[in-house]
């Protein structure tokens, strides 16, 4: 597998491009951000192209870049967590209206619930149940690969803010503790902001979690 990140807007979104391998076109993008010709620029350049597009979360900063990568490419689903499917579409919900950017988004194409599996390829990622930051928010967990994509549920060092409208901090700290926190601790997180890390380190050194 090659992951490629990108670091998208004002508010340093990690946006991920995954691809089963180094010499692969095709790719899914992961939670594209404000910004999005840097990610449109990026495909272009290495002649990529994106399938998919997979949301851990509907908050603007993970989803702005949508209509940017519409344009570009023809018949791009976006796969959206169900429980937060109504959040990609209210610019109140997502947070776009009081950033002053108008956002406004179609229904995705696709939603997923907890417990499903992503496929793209020979590549599998498990849904984890990681709401708190939001009311639906997801991880994809890529066990063969040991690899997890957090949203903002779990950084390095710190947690996802539960201060926005539909956040739970306690329900939070127990979705980290059960679901990523169960994850083997070799494994690599990839979050929505910052850099990666892995569930060891976060189990032992994180202050939030203690």
């Amino acid at each position: 597998m090659k992951i490629d990140t990108l670091v998208l807007g004002d508010y340093q979104t990690n946006c991920y491009i995954v691809r089963e391998k180094e010499e692969a076109e095709d790719c899914v993008v992961i939670d594209p951000g404000f910004s999005a010709h840097v990610l449109v620029e990026f495909l272009e350049a290495n002649e990529l192209k994106p399938e998919k597009i997979w949301l851990t979360h509907g908050h603007s900063d993970h989803i702005a870049g949508i209509p940017l990568l519409k344009e570009n490419y023809d018949d791009l689903p976006v796969w959206a967590p169900q429980n937060d499917a109504d959040i990609v579409v209210d610019d109140r919900l997502n947070l776009a209206f009081y950033t002053g950017v108008a956002l406004n988004l179609d229904s995705p194409e696709k939603l997923f619930d907890v417990g499903d599996t992503l496929a793209f390829g020979d590549l599998h990622f498990n849904v984890l149940e990681t709401p708190g930051h939001t009311p639906g928010g997801v991880s994809l967990h890529g066990q063969k690969e040991s690899v997890v994509f957090s949203g903002d549920a779990l950084f390095a060092g710190s947690i996802g803010r539960t201060d926005f409208p539909g956040g739970d901090h306690d329900l939070l700290i127990r979705m980290i503790r059960e679901q990523l926190f169960a994850l083997p601790e070799d494994t690599v997180v990839y979050p929505g902001h910052g850099p990666a890390t892995t569930i060891g380190r976060e189990k032992f050194t994180n202050p939030f979690l203690k």
